[in-house]
């Protein structure tokens, strides 16, 4: 049960809340220019404020901070879509763009064992096998460490291996990730 300060807290930050929700996330739209993920950031940073209500509500100028928050989660956001888009040039700048005879079924097969690797592994995997990128740059692209890069794919063929079947997995791999293209499935 909440004490009176608590319950005071939470009326008086449930009132900040709805003065000032729809123009954090104004302020966010404008910021990103993106609508649909303006209301998860105007969100999350209330939910900031929250954690540090006792704090905010003593300064100055509460809504100032509020917009200060917002603006640094929206600074966030628009730094990490740059890296992912520059992760995905990077992809794209060497995939082959046409494949004469695919094994389609080799190519099925893989992407189906591929499908039941955890994400990391997974990631891994079709970075260093299908894109042939380096373990230092397979380790920039996931921000993970080369020791990491190596444990996982390691980890991962060797599932594969035995999702496959032992008879030169690796190259049943690698072949059909080249020559497709393809890594289907979904993130888990």
């Amino acid at each position: 049960m909440g004490t009176v300060v608590d319950d005071a807290a939470s009326v008086e930050f449930h009132a900040f809340f709805e003065r000032h929700y729809a123009e954090l996330s104004r302020l966010a739209a404008l910021l990103t220019g993106e609508a649909d993920a303006a209301d998860d950031l105007a969100a999350d940073a209330l939910l900031a404020l929250w954690h540090r209500w006792d704090r905010v509500r003593a300064a100055d100028h509460p809504a100032a901070y509020a917009r200060g928050v917002v603006a640094n989660l929206a600074r966030t956001r628009i730094r990490s879509a740059v890296r992912e888009r520059r992760r995905v040039a990077l992809f794209w700048s060497q995939r082959e763009e046409k494949v004469e005879n695919p094994d389609v079924a080799g190519a099925v097969d893989v992407q189906e064992a591929l499908r039941r690797l955890p994400f990391r592994k997974r990631a891994c995997v079709v970075l260093r096998h299908a894109f042939d990128l380096s373990e230092k740059d397979t380790a920039l692209a996931l921000g993970v460490s080369v020791g990491t890069v190596k444990s996982q794919t390691s980890k991962g063929m060797a599932e594969l291996q035995r999702l496959l079947g032992p008879r030169n997995a690796p190259l049943r791999v690698h072949a059909a990730m080249a020559r497709t293209g393809e890594t289907g499935g979904r993130d888990r």
